[in-house]
Formats: C-alpha cells, sequence, structure tokens
C-alpha cells in the first residue's frame, strides 16, 4: 500500500489550511467522522469549522485545561457556537503537562519521547486520550488528530483512540502530514 505524506518545510499556522484540506480528504477516502483538534486560542478551531461545513465532520476540540497560564485563552463564545453546530469542547487534564504526576517522570518522558517526531506528535497523542476521557470519542475508535507547533496546525494523524488508562492500545496508523525537523545546535 502507498500513501502520500505531506512534510511542511516549516512548521507553524502558515500550514494550517493545508492541513484541514489534507484532513477532509483522508477522513472521507477512510470514511472517518471525527477530528480530534488542538486549539489553545480558538483560531484552529473556528478554521476547522469553516472547512469541515456540510462534509458531516464532527469536531472535538481540546483546548488547554484550566489552570495553565493565567486563565483559559479559549473564548467560552466560540465553545458555544461549536456545540451548537453538533462539535464537542473538552476542557480536560493535559496528560503529558505535568514534571511529575503520582511520584511518576513518566508523563515527561512519555511527551519528550513523542517530540522526537514533532511537538505535534505529542500533542495529537495527549488530545485524543484527554478526548476519550471525557467520553467524546470512544476506546478502539478511529479518529483523525490535528495539532500543531505554537499555534495553528501542522501535524494529522490518523489513529485510534484509547483512554489514559489503557493508553498502550492508543495505535497510530498512518501520518498525514508534519513539518520537518531539522537537527539544531543546541
Amino acid at each position: 500500500m502507498e500513501e502520500k505524506i505531506v512534510y511542511f518545510k516549516t512548521p507553524g499556522k502558515e500550514n494550517t489550511q493545508q492541513v484541514l484540506s489534507l484532513v477532509k480528504e483522508r477522513a472521507v477516502a477512510r470514511g472517518i467522522k471525527k477530528i480530534v483538534l488542538a486549539s489553545t486560542r480558538g483560531d484552529t478551531a473556528r478554521a476547522a469549522a469553516e472547512a469541515f461545513e456540510g462534509t458531516g465532520l464532527k469536531l472535538v476540540v481540546v483546548p488547554w485545561a484550566y489552570g495553565v497560564g493565567k486563565g483559559n485563552p479559549f473564548p467560552l463564545e466560540l465553545k458555544s457556537q461549536l456545540e451548537e453546530n453538533g462539535h464537542r469542547v473538552h476542557f480536560g487534564t493535559m496528560l503529558f503537562h505535568t514534571d511529575e504526576l503520582y511520584g511518576s517522570k513518566t508523563p515527561t518522558i512519555m511527551a519528550n519521547l513523542l517530540r522526537i517526531f514533532c511537538q505535534g506528535m505529542k500533542v495529537v497523542v495527549e488530545i485524543t486520550m484527554m478526548a476519550c476521557d471525557g467520553g467524546h470519542i470512544a476506546g478502539k475508535e478511529k479518529i483523525i488528530a490535528v495539532a500543531g507547533t505554537g499555534a495553528g496546525a501542522d501535524m494529522a494523524v490518523v489513529m485510534t483512540a484509547a483512554p489514559s488508562l489503557r493508553w498502550p492500545k492508543l495505535r497510530i496508523h498512518e501520518i498525514i502530514c508534519k513539518p520537518l525537523m531539522e537537527v539544531s545546535d543546541e
């Protein structure tokens, strides 16, 4: 089997529209109905809702958890608009956003391992488990997860969801797109 993976020369929000187009195309090809999407300030969620309008695709938007930073930057009026249109917004525990959880450094280690692929790979795994933990997608449900580097979207994968308590059951089947990761001198 051959399938196309798109690589972006640079990470960031300038890739968002192309990511959404690729996601829509792959969702239709695979019969996938739910898109799990990271959106901190709501810009990516707005763009996705517009891009997927009339397609039957449903978004599960995962902003930052409350308590991260100084107030949550995701607009509550956007949450209401999205939910009125059949989408879901889930503010849940950010599973990898901790230095230590119950005396374990495992979340940090997992996050750093996933970042070897790119920042978005860490986020797609995290938000998928969060959405599953929140009951917005089922364990073993095939979805597309979308995330980005800093702002916007530059990473998308087809995956089978699992809740955080069963994270070894999570599977990434296909990489739709991701940014190239150059080796830094750091």
